[in-house]
């Protein structure tokens, strides 16, 4: 693959739809992935919806700069273990895997995202979790990792919740899982991915209800405006 810069303004509000992109060939015929950001060619800094077809394996390999994964559908399985629907995965910078799906699975990656100090291998079956009160009436947390600035958590929103307004020091990125998910700059569907930069605001609710992922903490901390509206 040729280096790929795709969604890489990090001074700017990003929204992307992942069930409009085209699937798009990776370095084994049975995986195909949706790019939602890529900086580099096949070994790139990216997030991706990434599809394995029942069979599809990778060969074993690196990861530098670590991964995150959360299994969306299916089940996904390397030498360490098997994980299924709702699975959490974060593989340290300087791990090592050959991951692979007997029947086939749906995939959220993020590559080389990972602070290089963070050691820590984490797998959490977010379905059988103890999930936290939130902030607000309607809002429950479940924390994944944390490291440094960094924090991932799954947040589910009950029909009829809003949040107070607020400012992302570093960011914050979010994948709908499930519902609709909004703000006052719109509404975005399952398979929605939002990424809003250093210090930027908003104030985010749910009518309908959902699910989201949740990582703030970790983009650049650039000079930005202060509202997003694109």
């Amino acid at each position: 693959m040729d280096h790929v810069r795709l969604n890489t303004d990090f001074s700017r509000r990003c929204v992307v739809d992942s069930s409009t992109l085209a699937w798009q060939a990776s370095p084994s015929p049975l995986i195909h992935r949706r790019m939602l950001e890529r900086a580099g060619a096949e070994a790139a800094k990216a997030t991706s919806i990434v599809r394995y077809a029942a069979g599809a394996s990778f060969e074993s390999h690196d990861h530098e700069l670590g991964e995150e994964i959360l299994v969306l559908d299916g089940t996904l399985s390397d030498e360490a273990g098997t994980y299924g629907p709702g699975t959490y995965l974060k593989n340290p910078p300087g791990s090592r895997h050959a991951p692979f799906s007997v029947d086939g699975c749906l995939l959220f990656v993020k590559l080389r995202h990972l602070d290089p100090a963070d050691a820590e291998r984490r797998v959490v079956d977010t379905r059988q979790s103890h999930w936290l009160q939130g902030l607000v009436k309607g809002l429950t947390v479940l924390p994944l990792a944390e490291f440094g600035t960094q924090h991932t958590a799954m947040v589910r929103w009950a029909p009829g919740t809003f949040f107070n307004p607020h400012r992302h020091f570093g960011g914050e990125e979010i994948l709908v899982v499930e519902g609709v998910f909004s703000d006052e700059y719109g509404s975005y569907h399952q398979g929605s991915w939002i990424r809003s930069p250093h210090l930027s605001q908003h104030q985010p609710f749910s009518r309908e209800g959902c699910l989201i992922l949740v990582k703030t903490g970790h983009l650049p901390v650039v000079d930005t405006p202060l509202d997003f509206k694109s």
